[in-house]
């Protein structure tokens, strides 16, 4: 219902004089009060010779020409009889005015449950998940979530109860407000205060007879929230005051910011009061969501503040990426760490991009290059290589739901490699999601069917295309308005009508003998041998919205209802639309996943998570990246090679004293813990002792797996069971589970103690000790050993009675520590 909209608000250290201001102005400049009711508190503006601008809203006075039409009281204009006013607004010397309408004084306005009385409740808490909100309500009053259902809130409010909640004869009396007010005990503690907008309504609706008026009140057509985009504030101007606007179907206008929710993405760095007034209290970013009955705008803020002794030092740009994530740094008063040694950079990016480590003699290789531009060549010939598409396509596997549970092992097998080849060829996204989303026929003949498959009904379809293709949490809206963001019960079930054709059926299959061990006494047992599934769509079907009863059309986000006509598939009529160059959710989507891979945080994070309350730390930069995506034909590997060529990617995790407190903006790399199968994948490569999988070709290693293999330390590492389309499946918090597994599980022990492994051959071929330390190092950390670093190895070897268990303990020291099992 209404777009989220970004904009920025940095706060300087200067002093603050009236003398820098070269005008001011008011919003809105002219004001229609068209009921005795109706108010507003319009927001004052100074711009500043510097080109900045200040919010002046409460340093403001305001003088209207003829008191008899508007009163003006902090700020806060309100009629006091019909006619039409100017009124001259002042800051320091600088003066502007706006003008004031004022019709249908004399016209009783009541109180509009729909529009008011519903949004009073939802303004204190009354009707939120915590609170009556809940499925099954508290203390045995239930309310609908966030007023999504105002006809049940109605009755509950007026008939359940035996009519104790609301008294007309005396509205104080209503025990809705002794409760909220705390004058008779409440479970949830103080919600209401007499002082309060909410309560004024509450009473007044009460007091009115509780009337109704959902067939007659116009319905929210818009939400506004002023200031607009791009606003800048310099400190100490570090406070905006938000004005919030609700435009009805009938052409009115309301101000709601009093009974308007916020909420501040991020306390630390600023808060936003109750009546809408947003304070800054350290440098960063926030996002403040605005809620008005169904409809959630965001306002982004950064606040800057000075930082002693920092001096940009202009660092260099290899393309777009830094410039636009040095802009930010900048304004905020960071300065990037520089950029990582040669051995970090081999290592991270064969590790970001195959999902191996490097050999020993790619190591040396690299490290001997003195080329200008071997970092380039590099990242050319590991996205041509084979492993890159099998670990990326690895990767979308995850997301995607493949498992032999699910999709048979056949199923699944042809499945990934299908997934692999679309990354192998590098397929334009927008066609690969297309083909997921139109698929039908023989899920072992058309692999991509098994999108269907592994979505077993049409809820889960619905909630796992929003979630994979953009990035939106919509589960919740099943059963009730989205609680923090725009997307309605109707939008869910709008979406699901596109995919409540779709029909699965079993392909027969003979019976065949069972392959598994017998039970102990039992004789030869034959099942249904697993088979392919058939897709297909029917050409009826009616998809009801279970609260109203309605059948829904399917409908598409950002348009309305999709142009099919009877019989088409509206499957088609959705992917046209989502993979649109012009779609808002696809390529943003899509760059923040690649970002977030090689980054180890999203632009948006996480990642699946695009909504009004989690902005992105960089919006510039992920609007580049999606802009350029689609623009290039959805080319992946160009996205991939943008991002790995720049000096953001390439930077050292080391942090300097101004971006220590940074964890979002990309001022250095972040240390993070390998994930389960390149760290499974790594020790073997180390080790040179490779794991044997059943089911799968002799060679192939964990992060080629078409699926997941059930290992301990797979698992304990944060392997995920691929259960549902979330990101947040794969685990990346450090555990004691993976220190007992490096420490003596038997992926690291047994392939220490191989006969065959890398330090057994070593030995073999006569090598020093300080030549078997060197490899060693090379081969888990790409680095030498500095000069310490071999002393204490070489010098532990030689004083231990068994040479080759002391280089076993050097090697195990190696594989455990966190220089190994950590990307930096």
């Amino acid at each position: 219902m209404a777009a989220s909209v970004v904009f920025l608000i940095a706060f300087h250290a200067s002093t603050a004089r009236a003398a820098d201001l070269a005008r001011i102005e008011v919003y809105p400049a002219r004001i229609r009060l068209e009921s005795p009711r109706r108010q507003i508190h319009p927001i004052v503006t100074g711009h500043a010779r510097d080109g900045s601008v200040r919010d002046l809203t409460r340093q403001s006075t305001f003088t209207p020409d003829d008191p008899k039409v508007i009163a003006i009281e902090n700020g806060v204009v309100r009629p006091t009889g019909e006619g039409r006013t100017s009124v001259l607004v002042r800051s320091g010397d600088r003066e502007c005015r706006f003008e004031v309408e004022v019709s249908h004084f004399a016209d009783p306005e009541p109180v509009s449950f729909r529009n008011e009385a519903i949004a009073a409740l939802t303004r204190p808490g009354c009707n939120s998940g915590g609170c009556h909100g809940s499925p099954s309500g508290k203390g045995g009053f239930s309310l609908s979530m966030m007023g999504y259902d105002p006809l049940a809130d109605r009755r509950v409010l007026t008939r359940a109860g035996w009519g104790r909640r609301t008294n007309p004869i005396e509205p104080e009396a209503s025990l809705l407000l002794r409760k909220g007010t705390t004058k008779i005990a409440h479970g949830g503690g103080l919600r209401l205060r007499e002082s309060d907008a909410a309560y004024d309504l509450l009473r007044d609706w009460i007091g009115e007879g509780c009337r109704t008026d959902l067939e007659t009140s116009p319905s929210l057509a818009k939400l506004e929230v002023y200031p607009e985009s791009g606003r800048v504030l310099r400190e100490p101007f570090g406070s905006q005051q938000l004005l919030v606007l609700a435009h009805y179907a009938d052409g009115s206008t309301r101000d709601v910011t009093r009974i308007a929710c916020y909420i501040s993405s991020e306390e630390s760095v600023a808060t936003v009061g109750p009546d809408g007034l947003v304070e800054g209290k350290d440098r960063g970013e926030i996002a403040v969501s605005v809620r008005y009955l169904d409809a959630v705008i965001a306002r982004t803020f950064t606040f800057v503040k000075d930082v002693p002794g920092f001096a940009w030092d202009d660092p260099p740009s290899n393309n777009k990426v830094d410039e636009l994530v040095h802009a930010q740094l900048r304004l905020l008063g960071y300065l990037p760490s520089g950029t990582c040694t040669d051995s970090e950079f081999i290592r991270r990016v064969h590790l970001d991009v195959v999902g191996l480590l490097p050999t020993v003699e790619e190591t040396r290789a690299f490290l001997a290059d003195i080329s200008p531009d071997k970092r380039p060549r590099l990242i050319d010939g590991l996205l041509e290589r084979p492993e890159y598409a099998a670990y990326w396509g690895q990767r979308q596997a995850d997301l995607l739901r493949v498992t032999r549970q699910a999709l048979t092992t056949e199923g699944a097998r042809r499945y990934y490699e299908w997934i692999v080849e679309s990354v192998r060829s590098n397929q334009p996204f927008d066609r690969f999601v297309r083909e997921l989303l139109t698929a039908e026929g023989d899920t072992y003949e058309n692999p991509s069917a098994n999108y269907y498959r592994a979505a077993v009904d049409t809820n889960s379809v619905t909630e796992s295309t929003v979630q994979l293709f953009m990035g939106v949490r919509i589960a919740c809206a099943k059963c009730h308005n989205h609680p923090f963001d725009r997307w309605t019960q109707d939008n869910y079930y709008g979406i699901g009508a596109v995919f409540d054709r779709v029909r699965r059926d079993l392909v027969p299959v003979a019976p065949k003998e069972e392959t598994q061990p017998k039970a102990r006494g039992k004789g030869k047992r034959t099942r249904p041998d697993e088979g392919p599934m058939m897709i297909k769509v029917a050409a009826e079907g009616a998809t009801i919205q279970p609260r109203t009863r309605k059948e829904m059309k399917p409908w598409l986000p950002t348009v309305g209802d999709a142009p099919v006509g009877p019989g088409e598939d509206a499957r088609r009529a959705f992917a046209d639309w989502l993979t649109g160059a012009e779609n808002p959710f696809l390529a943003r989507v899509a760059v923040n996943r690649i970002w977030a891979h090689l980054m180890g945080r999203g632009i948006v994070d996480p990642v699946d998570d695009f909504q009004a309350a989690n902005p992105p730390s960089n919006a510039a930069l992920l609007d580049f990246l999606a802009e350029d995506f689609a623009r290039n034909g959805f080319d992946r590997k160009r996205t991939l090679r943008l991002i790995l060529n720049s000096r953001t990617y390439q930077r050292s995790v080391s942090k300097n004293a101004s971006n220590a407190g940074d964890s979002k903006h990309f001022a250095s790399a972040q240390v993070r813990l390998i994930a389960a199968e390149p760290l499974f994948d790594a020790i073997g490569r180390v080790t040179e002792v490779a794991e044997r999988f059943n089911g799968v070709p002799a060679g192939t290693l964990a992060t080629q797996m078409p699926t997941p293999p059930r290992m301990e330390f797979l698992e304990a590492f944060g392997q995920p069971k691929r259960e549902t389309a979330c990101q947040c499946e794969r685990g990346a918090e450090p555990s004691l589970a993976q220190a007992l597994q490096l420490l003596n599980g038997p992926a690291v022990q047994r392939r220490l103690s191989d006969p065959k492994n890398r330090l057994r051959r070593l030995i073999r071929d006569g090598k020093s000790n300080p030549e078997i330390v060197e490899e060693c190092y090379l081969a888990a950390l790409c680095r030498g050993p500095t000069e310490a670093e071999s002393s204490r190895a070489t010098g532990y070897v030689a004083t231990h009675p068994d040479r080759e268990m002391a280089l076993e303990d050097v090697l195990w020291a190696l594989l455990n520590s966190k220089e190994f099992i950590f990307q930096h």
